[in-house]
């Protein structure tokens, strides 16, 4: 890769995903760079129904590994590739294929719901795919004499108990590494900085718990807080009236926040919140990707026939 200015290198790439028919999808996540390449940003699920309706017959999907499968698996016909086969998730990791069959082993009768940061494999084991925006809905929607296996993440699965009042839920203890490190210490020093900021806050954050309780006693009431998913950060903070926001999830989004609400002030609750798996995706490797036809990610039929029904159920739902 010969390329090395940032701005040459942006128009190298956008020339070559014209003239190869690629599109490219860039999660919120993603360094400012690739979000301008980018034909589209978002969240997983919404950059992978995006990836449906493109016609473009190649996706280059720029976030982590189980993103681009999820892509892969909603668009069967399509090749999709990533710019670096590494980039992982912390989340995704912490429950196993084994694990996830022992469990239902164990809960026979049970309903399995699972965060759509899973595996392929692990999402062609589920009863229901779920995002952090629809989580709530999904688990609404299963009759309440019904076990539920909730997973991965504890801190969204316990936010979803909470809101819903089931009280046979059952969690899985996993966490992505960068939102259980958002402390509630992280956030009051934010909040002390900026007295007039709303808070918004990713489900997924160790925070989320006590913040929950906090609000249903009232102790936030000289504050708004709203608890949502990246795509619903941004659209709630370009709706608000507020100017200033302190923005618990990873640091990522906030180049977009900007981007679209020029005259407000956007604080991260942690300037250590940064995911880097996401960051092992560059601008270098986005354009190796396009000149050399890599990574491909690709799903086998099983399981991407077995996932796809989980996912399908989600999608009737919300």
């Amino acid at each position: 890769m010969l390329v090395q200015d940032t701005s040459k290198l942006q128009e190298e790439i956008t020339r070559l995903k014209k003239q190869k028919d690629v599109v490219i999808l860039a999660h919120n996540y993603q360094i400012p760079g690739i979000q301008d390449v980018a034909d589209f940003t978002g969240d997983s699920l919404g950059l992978s129904r995006q990836a449906a309706k493109v016609d473009q017959k190649t996706i280059l999907f720029c976030g982590v590994h189980f993103m681009a499968e999820t892509a892969a698996i909603i668009s069967p016909n399509k090749k999709v590739l990533v710019p670096d086969l590494q980039a992982g998730c912390s989340l995704s990791d912490s429950i196993t294929l084994g694990e996830l069959k022992n469990w239902k082993k164990q809960n026979p009768n049970a309903i399995t719901v699972g965060y759509v940061n899973t595996t392929a494999e692990i999402k062609s084991e589920l009863d229901y795919c779920c995002t952090s925006s629809n989580a709530v809905n999904v688990v609404k929607a299963i009759p309440e004499k019904k076990d539920i296996l909730f997973l991965p993440d504890m801190f969204l699965g316990s936010y979803v108990a909470k809101m819903t009042g089931r009280k046979n839920m059952h969690i899985w203890a996993g966490e992505c590494h960068v939102h259980a490190g958002i402390t509630p210490d992280d956030v009051t020093e934010k909040l002390n900085s900026m007295k007039e900021a709303e808070f918004l806050i990713h489900p997924e954050c160790s925070c989320t718990t006590p913040m929950m309780y906090d609000l249903a006693s009232g102790s936030y009431d000289d504050r708004k807080v709203s608890i949502l998913s990246t795509e619903g950060m941004l659209n709630h903070a370009h709706d608000s009236a507020t100017k200033n926001f302190v923005v618990a999830t990873e640091t990522g989004i906030l180049y977009r926040m900007r981007q679209q609400n020029p005259g407000k002030t956007f604080l991260p609750a942690s300037d250590k919140a940064e995911c880097q798996y996401m960051k092992m995706n560059t601008l270098e490797k986005v354009y190796d990707s396009l000149v050399e036809d890599k990574y491909e990610v690709t799903v086998p039929k099983e399981i991407a026939d077995k996932a796809r029904l989980a996912i399908d159920r989600m999608l009737a739902i919300s």
